[in-house]
């Protein structure tokens, strides 16, 4: 099978031409009662991925694809369940915040709050599994997310090559094969790391609602690229 040319998939604005509008599910990583890392100044992995969710949301329906919402209200435990939640999805997309090892943080006070940080590390990447029902349609797709935001001036983190192969470098994919949300779903799956939020710069960024809507932006353009070859490869 050639490879696709991501740079040119995703410079495609348009939504792919499915029998039925495509239909993609937005997931919130973490939970309410577990949610995740914390950032450099005391807020939650959590909040930040349901931030960046909506927005991926909003665009990816501006788009004309019917995103649906996952674990929106935190209260969805079961990563197996994260799947189940929108059995109709074409696509399934989990929006996360990345953090590091508790052996590189440096602890520091935030407005008289004990907290920590780790300035040596920012930018986002993505995560694909050899054991997701359809491994090289979830690599085209996060393939076209990779490209269409570095193309957009986004930078990325290669951190996680440390302990992750690489999928495709060029692009910042990583695979990581375990990862509940991805293998346990019928459907391509992609995790998306947005940044690092025990970063103190980044986490200001990641923290800000325009970034939030042009990463967005990025991410369901890319998303609408990767539909429309699979649906051209049916």
């Amino acid at each position: 099978m050639p490879r696709i040319p991501f740079v040119l998939l995703c410079l495609l604005p348009s939504a792919p031409a499915f029998a039925r509008p495509p239909v993609v599910a937005v997931d919130v990583g973490h939970t309410l009662v577990a949610p995740g890392a914390i950032s450099a100044r005391g807020r939650s992995e959590f909040d930040f991925n349901r931030d960046l969710a909506r927005e991926v949301a909003a665009a990816l329906i501006a788009r004309g694809i019917a995103a649906h919402l996952v674990n929106d209200d935190g209260q969805i435990a079961s990563l197996r369940d994260r799947p189940k939640a929108v059995p109709e999805a074409d696509f399934f997309l989990s929006i996360h915040h990345d953090s590091v090892s508790e052996h590189e943080l440096t602890p520091w006070t935030w407005r008289g709050t004990a907290q920590s940080y780790s300035d040596a590390s920012a930018g986002h990447s993505l995560f694909v599994s050899h054991d997701n029902p359809a491994p090289e349609a979830s690599l085209t797709c996060a393939s076209a997310i990779g490209a269409r935001l570095q193309r957009m001036g986004f930078v990325p983190t290669d951190k996680n090559a440390r302990r992750r192969a690489w999928a495709d470098h060029a692009n910042t994919v990583h695979w990581y094969d375990n990862l509940i949300v991805l293998y346990r779903t019928t459907k391509p799956a992609v995790l998306f790391e947005a940044g690092v939020i025990k970063n103190r710069d980044e986490e200001r960024l990641l923290r800000d609602p325009a970034r939030q809507r042009r990463m967005a932006d990025g991410i369901a353009t890319g998303v609408a690229a990767c539909l429309q070859v699979m649906d051209s490869s049916r």
